[in-house]
């Protein structure tokens, strides 16, 4: 053994560019890393269903394989999925969106990632409510920009809101985004479309850009879908729509997603994709294009499976003392405080809270501050899974939680 192989590796975290140093750690992997190999752990942590992707999707990759589609494609998208998606958003939403203003991504983080590449210099801040997915303001943070957080208010019946008035008092001559993650992760809100409209109007005359991460819009409690951005602004209004095949297909580790431009920005995101990944697999694409014709059957199996799991441990976990739970309108995600003044242990951060519930509940939770400052106290749980995993999680949690 050599010299070169027995020596401690320098440390070069610290000549990295001061952008990089600063990425945040992800505090949801913290807790998964001391359980993810644990078979005896309910896993609620990580926004992902239980189920597998469905027989129909992953046979049409086999054949698109067999028929030899696995060389490069456009970095738009093929065709034929740009049009499918076309028809997709007219069939759920009563939307025109012309194939050409669709482009494909590997995945909605990569969607994310292009809208922060197009839009920001350094500098440049975008709005974000919080608490939010954590992955929006490390993209802004990659590209330069810097995230500036609206707490959501907490009302009196546990439901978050999100004031017009807010989302102003945020703006400053930096500003040049506002992001709306509707129906939201981690907290179940979902905007109303008159709080949409009024959201567009401000953004016209600031002359700002909307970032509409509409990922979750099938899963609404209640509602037959949630409302799109699509739906009231124009082609040649500052939008730009991200979402992916994971969550409606359990596509999560296919990494397909795609973006919505205004008209004439084609040329820009075929550079962005280019750039970034060339291009997903091509045989992926294909199947994407069966998701998308053939699967608004898979989709409300598993909005209704959510919906179900859902009502379960709203259930559960509002009966035990000092636990609020925030009812989510929409995604599949339920945020309870279960920390901070009024609670059984008010000195407690949402990270031990999460470790505790790991090493004596055995289930895996979110601790809310992944998401967040404003997260503090809170835990957030994914609900897509099982109705019978859900009643486990709860007498677990409840077993822990309330003693």
């Amino acid at each position: 053994m050599t010299h070169a192989e027995t020596a401690t590796p320098p440390d070069l975290a610290g000549t990295l560019s001061p952008r990089m140093q600063g990425i945040g750690t992800s505090q949801i992997g913290l807790v998964a890393d001391r359980g993810r190999d644990d078979p005896e752990v309910v896993k609620l942590w990580i926004g992902e269903g239980d189920l597998p992707t469905p027989p129909f999707v992953v046979e049409a990759a086999h054949r698109a394989m067999l028929a030899g589609h696995t060389r490069y494609a456009t970095s738009l998208g093929l065709p034929r999925l740009r049009e499918a998606l076309s028809a997709y958003h007219a069939r759920h939403w009563g939307v025109d969106v012309p194939a050409e203003r669709f482009a494909v991504t590997a995945g909605g983080m990569n969607a994310i990632m292009q809208a922060a590449q197009a839009l920001l210099e350094p500098g440049d801040e975008i709005v974000i409510p919080s608490p939010a997915w954590p992955n929006l303001a490390e993209a802004v943070r990659i590209t330069g920009g810097v995230p500036v957080t609206v707490p959501y208010r907490v009302q009196a019946d546990g439901r978050f809101a999100l004031p017009l008035a807010d989302i102003e008092a945020a703006l400053t001559p930096r500003t040049r985004a506002i992001v709306v993650n509707s129906p939201s992760n981690p907290t179940g809100w979902i905007m109303p479309l008159d709080e949409m409209k009024a959201l567009r109007d401000l953004a016209r005359a600031r002359g700002l850009w909307i970032v509409a991460d509409e990922v979750y819009a099938h899963f609404a409690y209640g509602n037959a879908i949630a409302p799109s951005f699509l739906q009231i602004c124009t082609e040649d209004d500052r939008l730009i729509v991200t979402n992916t095949f994971s969550k409606n297909w359990a596509m999560t580790g296919w990494r397909a997603g795609w973006l919505i431009a205004p008209r004439g920005l084609a040329p820009t995101f075929a550079k962005l994709g280019q750039y970034n990944t060339t291009s997903i697999p091509t045989f992926i694409q294909h199947a994407a294009v069966t998701a998308l014709e053939e699967g608004d059957g898979f989709i409300r199996q598993m909005v209704g499976r959510c919906a179900e799991s859902r009502e379960i441990l709203v259930e559960g976990l509002s009966r035990l003392p000092g636990v609020t739970v925030s009812v989510p309108e929409g995604a599949f995600y339920l945020m309870a405080r279960v920390a901070g003044p009024g609670t059984p242990r008010p000195e407690e951060t949402s990270l031990a809270i999460a470790f505790r519930l790991l090493a004596e509940a055995k289930v895996g939770v979110a601790p809310g501050t992944a998401f967040g400052p404003e997260g503090e106290g809170f835990i957030r749980l994914c609900f897509a899974i099982s109705p019978g995993l859900a009643r486990e999680a709860v007498a677990r949690l409840s077993a822990v939680l309330g003693r």
